[in-house]
C-alpha cells in the first residue's frame, strides 16, 4: 500500500477535521486553522496550479518567513505532483534570480513587499514564470504578473476533481521537492527528494519522537512544535511539515525569529528543534539572571543546578536519573526546574534536539543544569534530514557524539575519515547537475563531505567539514571546529573562526556577545562600547588568559599562538552566516583578510 506524507495528510484531515492544525498571530490574538482547513487550503492551492496549466514535475518557488501559507504551498504543490523549492527570505535578489532560474519555477510566492521588492528586479530574466503569488500586501503592486493569495486559491476551486486525480497519480518514488544548499563553499545545489525519502525519514524521525510525546504513539493532543528556523531547509521542514502530518500535531508559527519566545511562552511546545546558535542565544539570556540570584534563593539554585548536571549524564546513559539522584531530580524539577522552563514555555518540553552544527559540551552542560536535556542530531539535506540520532531510551545515547545510525541506514568512514551512508533516507541526486551527483553518489554511498569517526558501540562523532580542514605550512591536517567550541565556552565569545591554512601556526577571529562582553565590562569597571572594549589591553588579557587554558589540551600544532577580536558579530545580513547559523568560512576569510594577515606579520 502506498504510504506518502501526502497520503498521511489526507488521512490527518479526515481523522482530525475539527481539531487546530496551524496557529498564527494577527494583531494582539493568536488564530488558527483547522486540520479540515489546512485540507481545503491546500487542495485549493494544488487546484489553482492545475488552473494555470503546471504539469506534473514543473517547480514552484517559496519565499518569505515561516507563516501557514508557506507550508500550505509547499504541501498543495505536492498534492498536485509539483515541486516546491523554498528560497531563504534572508537571500538578496541575485541570490533569488539564481534558484527561480535553476529550478526553472513557474509560480512563485512571496511572502510580502520586502520580498516583491528583490523579485520585481529580476522577474524579466525568469523565462519559465507564469504567476506570482503574494500572501500578502498584494493591493500595493501594480503588476499583471501579481496575484493576491485568495484570489489565487479562488482560481482552484473548479479543478478539485483533477486535484484527486493528482493524488492518485503520487508515485512514491518520484519528485517530491528540492531542498537548495546554503551555498557555503560555492554556487547553491538542488538537493531532489522523493516522497520515499520524505515518508521513510519521517518515519524515522517518528522512532525517536513517538515514545516521548504525550498521548498515543501518533502524538497526543497537547502536543506541538514552534517554527521559527528556515523552512527552505529539510530540518525545519520536517518538523514543521513531514512529521507533522505523519503524527498529527498542531504547528504554532513565529513571526519573526526575535518572537520566537514569545511563540513558545503561548504555545509551551513539547518537541523544539534548535541549532547551536539559537540554544547559546537561550543561555546568554539566562545565565545572568541565574546570577543574580542572592542568599537562600542562590543556595536553591546552585543545589538544583549541580543535581541537574549529574542527573542530566545518568539520563543520557541510563534513560533516567539512578539512585538517589533520582529523588533530588525530583525535588529540584519542583524547587527550580519547573519555573525556570516556564518563563521560556519549555516547562512542557518533552524532547530538545540541536542540530546543523557542532555543539559545546559547556552549552549542553548548562542545560541540563536546568533540567533540559539536549539530545543531538545529524544529518544533512542529501539525507533527507535526520542519519544519526541520540534515542530517548537507555543505552541508546552517549554525551559528546551525534548518536547512532537511524534504522535501515547504513554509515561506514572512508580511509580518509570521510563519513559514508547509505539507505532510504538517500537523496536522488542533484537537479539537474549529474557530475555533481556522480562525485557524491558512488555505489549507492553517499559521500558526505563531514570527517567524523565511529566507537566501538556504533555513536558517531562528528569532526568538521572535509573542506573546513586547514593544513598548516608544516603539513598537519587540523578540523577548526572541536578548537572553535573550545574558544565559545567562554560566555563572552559569541562566534569563533580558527584560519591558518598554509601558515606556520594557527590563529583566530572572535566576536563578542553585545550582552554578555558588556555585563563582563561593567563589572570589571571598562568600556561598554565593544569598539574600544575589542581592543582593550585588559579584556585582551582576559581572552588570552582562556586561550591559554585551550592550548594546554592541545597538540602542539592545534594551538593558537594569536587572536584577533571583532566587534561586530558575524551575521546573514551581511553574508558571513548561512540561514542556519553557520559559518560562511570563504566569505570571513576574504572579508577580514587584512586582520587575518595582521595575526602573521
Amino acid at each position: 500500500m502506498r504510504d506518502t506524507v501526502i497520503d498521511r495528510f489526507v488521512t490527518q484531515v479526515e481523522a482530525r477535521a475539527g481539531q487546530p492544525a496551524l496557529y498564527f498571530r494577527q494583531g494582539d490574538a493568536w488564530h488558527s486553522w483547522s486540520w479540515a482547513e489546512y485540507g481545503q487550503k491546500a487542495r485549493a492551492f494544488a487546484g489553482a496550479l492545475i488552473a494555470r496549466g503546471l504539469e506534473p514535475g514543473e517547480r514552484i518557488n517559496i519565499c518569505g518567513f515561516n507563516c501557514p501559507e508557506w507550508v500550505i504551498a509547499s504541501v498543495g504543490a505536492m498534492i498536485a505532483r509539483n515541486v516546491p523549492a523554498g528560497i531563504y527570505h534572508t537571500d538578496s535578489a541575485e541570490q533569488m534570480a539564481y534558484i527561480a532560474k535553476h529550478s526553472g519555477a513557474r509560480v512563485l510566492v512571496l511572502a510580502d513587499l520586502a520580498q516583491w521588492e528583490k523579485a520585481r528586479s529580476i522577474l524579466d530574466e525568469l523565462e519559465h514564470l507564469c504567476q506570482v503569488v503574494m500572501i500578502r500586501e498584494a493591493d500595493a503592486i501594480d503588476d499583471p504578473r501579481v496575484v493576491s493569495w485568495e484570489d489565487f486559491l479562488a482560481g482552484g476551486a473548479g479543478h478539485q476533481a483533477e486535484v484527486d486525480q493528482r493524488i492518485k497519480e503520487i508515485q512514491e518514488d518520484e519528485l517530491a521537492t528540492l531542498i537548495y544548499t546554503s551555498g557555503t563553499t560555492g554556487a547553491p545545489k538542488g538537493v531532489m527528494l522523493s516522497h520515499n525519502n520524505l515518508a521513510i525519514t519521517a518515519n524515522m524521525a517518528f522512532d525517536v519522537v513517538g515514545n516521548v510525546l504525550a498521548g498515543d504513539t501518533r502524538g497526543g493532543p497537547g502536543d506541538c512544535v514552534v517554527s521559527y528556523l528556515p523552512l527552505s531547509h529539510i530540518a525545519e521542514q520536517m518538523f514543521s511539515i513531514h512529521l507533522a502530518l505523519t503524527l498529527g500535531y498542531p504547528v504554532y508559527f513565529a513571526e519573526s525569529v526575535d518572537k520566537v519566545r514569545d511563540a513558545l511562552v503561548e504555545a509551551r511546545p513539547t518537541l523544539f528543534f534548535a541549532v547551536p546558535r539559537v540554544w547559546e542565544k537561550f543561555r546568554a539570556a539566562l545565565e545572568p539572571r541565574l546570577n543574580e540570584a542572592t542568599g537562600v534563593k542562590a543556595a536553591v539554585v546552585r543545589w538544583s543546578r549541580e543535581v541537574g548536571v549529574e542527573a542530566g549524564h545518568d539520563i543520557v546513559k541510563y534513560g533516567a536519573p539512578r539512585g538517589v539522584g533520582a529523588l533530588r531530580y525530583r525535588v529540584a524539577r519542583r524547587l527550580f526546574f519547573q519555573r525556570v522552563a516556564a518563563q521560556v514555555g519549555l516547562d512542557r518540553l518533552r524532547l530538545a534536539i540541536s542540530a546543523a552544527a557542532p555543539i559545546g559540551d559547556d552549552v549542553l552542560e548548562f542545560f541540563m543544569s536546568l533540567g533540559i536535556v539536549i539530545r543531538e542530531i545529524y544529518g544533512q539535506s542529501e539525507g533527507s534530514g535526520p542519519t544519526t540520532m541520540n534515542y530517548p531510551r537507555a543505552g541508546m545515547s552517549k554525551f559528546g557524539t551525534v548518536g547512532r545510525a537511524v534504522p535501515g541506514v547504513d554509515i561506514m568512514t572512508a580511509d580518509d575519515g570521510e563519513i559514508l551512508v547509505r539507505g532510504p533516507n538517500v537523496f536522488m541526486g542533484y537537479f539537474n547537475e549529474p557530475e555533481k551527483t556522480a562525485e557524491t553518489l558512488v555505489d549507492g554511498w553517499l559521500y558526505s563531505g563531514d570527517i567524523g569517526s565511529l566507537d566501538a558501540d556504533g555513536f558517531l562523532t562528528i569532526t568538521d567539514r572535509k573542506k573546513n580542514l586547514i593544513i598548516t605550512s608544516g603539513g598537519k591536517n587540523i578540523p577548526p571546529a572541536p578548537i572553535e567550541s573550545r574558544l565559545r565556552e567562554l560566555d563572552i565569545v559569541s562566534q569563533a573562526l580558527v584560519v591558518g591554512e598554509g601558515r606556520k601556526y594557527l590563529a583566530a577571529l572572535l566576536t563578542l556577545d553585545p550582552e554578555l562582553a558588556a555585563d563582563f565590562a561593567r563589572q570589571h569597571d571598562l568600556p561598554t562600547d565593544l569598539r574600544e572594549l575589542a581592543d582593550h589591553p585588559e579584556f585582551l588579557v582576559h581572552i588570552q588568559a582562556h586561550i591559554d587554558h585551550i592550548n594546554q589540551k592541545l597538540a602542539r600544532a592545534e594551538t593558537l599562538k594569536r587572536f584577533v577580536v571583532l566587534p561586530d558579530e558575524f551575521t546573514e545580513e551581511s553574508g558571513e552566516l548561512t540561514p542556519t547559523r553557520k559559518l560562511k568560512r570563504r566569505v570571513i576569510l576574504e572579508r577580514y583578510a587584512g586582520q587575518i594577515t595582521s595575526m602573521y606579520s
